[in-house]
């Protein structure tokens, strides 16, 4: 039964993993051309389509992890919500320089909260 628990554990921490290396990336496919003015293939279709490649292979495996421990869609369907704002307001903080405002700071605990959650046992 300690083994199965485990096994159970380490999918959750895949699916979250998933969850925010597709986030990571989703920030890049959508904003990569505001980090990198630069580089005019980053407002590309392509860029899109060939980050989306990437990216909806990591949700999907994120979804199917998170049923197969939860047994249940909505624990990684707000829990992802609340992952992809995280890493956007990080990100975008760090890379774009846009601070966080009051409400947002507080939408950003909101996001944490949703996480918590719904990854722990915190409310049944």
């Amino acid at each position: 039964n300690h083994t199965r628990s485990n096994r159970l554990m380490s999918k959750l921490w895949l699916a979250i993993i998933a969850n925010i290396i597709g986030s990571i990336i989703a920030f890049f496919q959508l904003q990569g051309w505001v980090v990198w003015p630069d580089k005019p293939w980053l407002k590309s279709m392509w860029w899109v389509y060939l980050t989306s490649l990437i990216i909806a292979p990591l949700f999907f495996y994120s979804t199917k992890m998170s049923y197969e421990h939860f047994g249940a869609f909505w624990n990684m369907r707000l829990g992802g919500f609340g992952i992809s704002t995280v890493v956007f307001g990080i990100m975008a903080w760090g890379l774009i320089g846009e601070v966080p405002t009051l409400k947002t700071v507080i939408s950003l605990l909101l996001a944490l909260s949703i996480i918590l959650i719904q990854v722990t046992n915190v409310v049944k």
